[in-house]
């Protein structure tokens, strides 16, 4: 990393440049060394234990200036077995640091008691403690005026709170405990002062499934109710809003917490629970949803406002195990396109949308490729992994041409980390605040040249981190060496001619971020379930009721905050294709049973079923004979037919089908899209098919003569008997009579003359015609085939 070269440039005055270059050349080589050995001096503080432990709560003012009082406060505890006599707490004052290395090494080694330091303040400004028994804390609080600490020139100081006492083991006085820290001191306006940008994230994991209602609101379903406890009072994102306020900082946004937000704020959204089942979502969150969206709303005006791509994608996953996978890049398209739009919705404010930041600031030249390929011009980096290859003696600014129009925006990773790890302490807060006020002091004081310093904390502080991030932030801004700037800014002003700008090779890439990456069975899973998604759509009236809640659901399961979290984010995965499998199955066919087929035509209705709540269309049901040389469908081995199905109703499409022989025929229906892409399961059933055989039809013909016969038989006795009833009536009407068929006015009790006569009478007037045996009744009768209405409900 860059140090302070204290020859570089010119200081305020001859004085503190010979100074600090007598400071750089004593303490270099020996820090250096203890830079090497970090890593064994934190295992040596985390393994040390103090006989007694002090913890330095509070330190105010964080920066003094002339005429200031300074108030340390904090707690000692005894951790020994003996009680320790004589006791005091003092304030001490160490050597002027001149190099970042030189803050380090500190902090590393805070509570070493080895190490040497200045004289105590001493006087009466010292507490004092007759005792201090075993295990017990005892609280401290030391106040001393500025000009009582004899502090030189501006700069960063060591800065130590030590407690000293006997035992009875060791009867002298010896300094039992001691924490170190900073204090920076810079009384008047520093000659230049570096233009720093601080990044200020409201970034949460994902809570939205891709569940939605019927309804026409769609009502939102929900992971969990963890972010309703973020959005109340003391909660992580109450926090930075409240703290973010207050402070010159850029505002950096994933669009999917306005949208999780504003989707709660209507109150009507639920929760998931066991299986499909999910619950109402407490209606107290909705004004909660909309107290933070306002308070957000107020705080964003006038303010810079980057927004991520939608979800946060993780663009180092996606370069390293999702660009081999077809159609991944897309999605990251579409999340930065819909960004802008949401948090202008939202917030009403328009975004810049051409930032990418990688997790941590690695980068490598396939997540350089990755980042800028959505349009995002602008990459946030970190020092840690663009490094400095010149040997450059100060910081250089942030922005950096890296080539093909793209900028590397590199963030300072000492001050960008500054707030990590467990902050819920005081002790702990107190420290990192003063640590970061020192690098900062130390950056400004590394050259006269004015620089653009940016500061990328990580994605989601907590509630602790962004209170000590604001406390420390709210001293630069009041300080005499730093000057706010967006992130638009730094990103525009000149870079450092010296500065590196070459892109760190793939190998360099941190294993352990390497290792909490998606694998590429995640984006090929996301794949699948978009090309489900783009098969399921078509057929849709509405689409937008099914793309939009699941187009964004695909957007989240590329999220960086499944980083660390593989299992949940797979059953994330999972969840959303088996949701959208459950949709598409809502328009199938029905099983059908086996069918007879009696005759040489007939109809066959295949029945759809839709049981979502918009229509469905641009489908074609086809109906394929597996043996045509049997039974044909439409004259074909297959049928089509288009279908269009009300939503919560069922359509019977009717085939008409032809028969050449007996026998079984396996027929298939199948529904496909209209661009030939099949759609569902498959539904099969038997055709038992019986023709009309020769012998049925000579009983038939046989029946049909006998009938015939009988009515001419009938017909020639009437006429016979016409005739004599004419010439009983007299000449002249058999001649009338003999016209006629049959005399209906004849006296209905004439019998007739001859007994033969009767008996064929009654053979021809009363005999019914013989009965023969026909075909059974067909199960589907020759009808129309032309489809049922889009609302007809069929019954198998």
């Amino acid at each position: 990393m860059a140090e302070a070269a204290d020859f570089q440039g010119t200081s305020a005055s001859p004085a503190r440049r010979w100074l600090r270059r007598t400071g750089a050349l004593l303490a270099g080589a020996p820090l250096l060394a203890g830079l090497l050995q970090l890593p064994a001096a934190a295992h040596a503080q985390a393994a040390s234990a103090d006989p007694v432990s002090v913890s330095l709560d509070s330190l105010t003012p964080t920066a003094p200036t002339d005429g200031d009082t300074l108030t340390v406060s904090g707690t000692v505890t005894n951790n020994g077995k003996q009680t320790v006599t004589g006791a005091h707490v003092g304030l001490q004052i160490g050597p002027m640091l001149n190099t970042r290395s030189a803050i380090d090494t500190i902090a590393q080694r805070s509570d070493d008691l080895q190490s040497g330091m200045g004289a105590e303040v001493g006087g009466k400004y010292v507490e004092k403690f007759a005792a201090l028994s075993p295990g017990v804390a005892e609280h401290f609080s030391i106040s001393v005026p500025v000009d009582k600490l004899d502090l030189g020139d501006d700069g960063v100081y060591e800065f130590g709170v030590s407690l000293s006492g006997q035992t009875a083991g060791q009867p002298w006085d010896q300094v039992l405990g001691i924490q170190r820290t900073f204090l920076p001191w810079q009384p008047s306006g520093a000659d230049t002062k570096t233009k720093t940008t601080f990044l200020w994230p409201l970034i949460s994991t994902v809570h939205m499934t891709a569940k939605t209602g019927a309804g026409e609101l769609q009502t939102p379903v929900f992971l969990n109710d963890d972010l309703a406890k973020e959005l109340a009072p003391g909660g992580r994102l109450s926090q930075m809003v409240a703290l973010g306020k207050d402070l010159d900082v850029t505002w950096v946004i994933d669009p999917d917490l306005l949208a999780s937000v504003d989707a709660m704020a209507t109150g009507n959204y639920r929760l998931a629970g066991d299986g499909d089942t999910t619950t109402p979502g407490p209606k107290d969150h909705q004004a909660l949803a909309k107290q933070w969206l306002a308070s957000l709303q107020n705080a964003v005006t006038g303010k810079e406002v980057v927004a991520l791509p939608f979800a946060d994608p993780d663009l180092a996953s996606l370069a390293h195990n999702g660009t081999s996978v077809t159609g991944s890049l897309s999605h990251l398209k579409d999340a930065t396109d819909v960004a802008a739009t949401t948090v202008k919705t939202v917030l009403h404010v328009t975004p810049s949308t051409d930032f990418a930041w990688p997790v941590e600031g690695a980068v490598d030249p396939a997540i350089m490729k990755v980042a800028t390929s959505a349009g995002a011009d602008r990459v946030i980096a970190r020092s840690d992994s663009l490094q400095e290859t010149a040997g450059l003696p100060y910081t250089p600014s942030a922005a950096r041409p890296v080539g093909g129009g793209t900028t590397a925006v590199v963030s300072d990773a000492r001050l960008s980390t500054a707030f990590e790890g467990d902050l819920t302490k005081a002790g702990s807060a107190t420290l990192a605040v003063q640590q970061f006020l020192a690098q900062s002091l130390e950056v400004n004081a590394q050259t006269d040249k004015q620089r653009s310093i940016v500061i990328a904390p990580q994605r989601m502080p907590t509630a602790s981190q962004a209170q000590a991030m604001a406390a420390a932030l709210k001293t630069i801004q009041d300080g005499n060496w730093s000057q706010s700037q967006d992130l638009g800014a730094a990103a525009k002003d000149k870079p450092d001619p010296n500065a590196t700008t070459r892109i760190p090779s793939a190998s360099a890439y941190p294993s352990s971020l390497r290792a909490q990456e998606l694998p590429r069975a995640a984006f090929e899973q996301i794949e699948r379930t978009q090309d489900k998604l783009g098969s399921f759509q078509v057929i849709l009236s509405d689409q937008s009721r099914v793309v939009t809640p699941f187009g964004r659901a695909i957007n989240r399961e590329m999220s960086t905050s499944w980083r660390g979290r593989s299992a949940e984010a797979g059953s994330y995965r999972d969840g959303v294709e088996q949701w959208l499998d459950n949709l598409a199955e809502q328009v199938k066919l029905i099983d059908k049973s086996e069918t007879k087929l009696s005759g040489r035509s007939a109809t066959i209705p295949v029945t759809v079923q839709n049981n979502l709540v918009q229509p469905v269309g641009h489908l074609v049901l086809r109906l394929t004979s597996n043996m045509p040389t049997r039974l044909k469908i439409g004259g074909k081995a297959y049928a089509e037919q288009p279908v269009e199905i009300s939503g919560g109703h069922s359509q019977s499409v009717k085939f008409s089908t032809s028969a050449n022989a007996n026998g079984r025929v396996t027929v298939v229906a199948q529904l496909y899209t209209e661009d030939g892409q099949r759609y569902g399961d498959p539904v099969s059933f038997d055709v038992k098919v019986t023709e009309i055989t020769p012998t049925v039809m000579l009983v038939i013909g046989g029946g049909v003569l006998l009938l015939v016969l009988a009515g001419f038989r009938m017909y020639t006795q009437r006429k016979r008997a016409a005739v004599r009833q004419a010439e009983e009536d007299g000449p002249g009407t058999a001649e009338e009579a003999s016209d006629e068929p049959g005399n209906p006015d004849a006296p209905a009790d004439r019998l007739p003359e001859k007994p033969e006569e009767a008996e064929e009478s009654d053979s021809a007037s009363g005999a019914e015609a013989p009965e023969h045996p026909s075909d059974p009744v067909p199960d589907t009768a020759p009808e129309s085939t032309d489809p049922s209405g889009t609302g007809e409900r069929v019954d198998r």
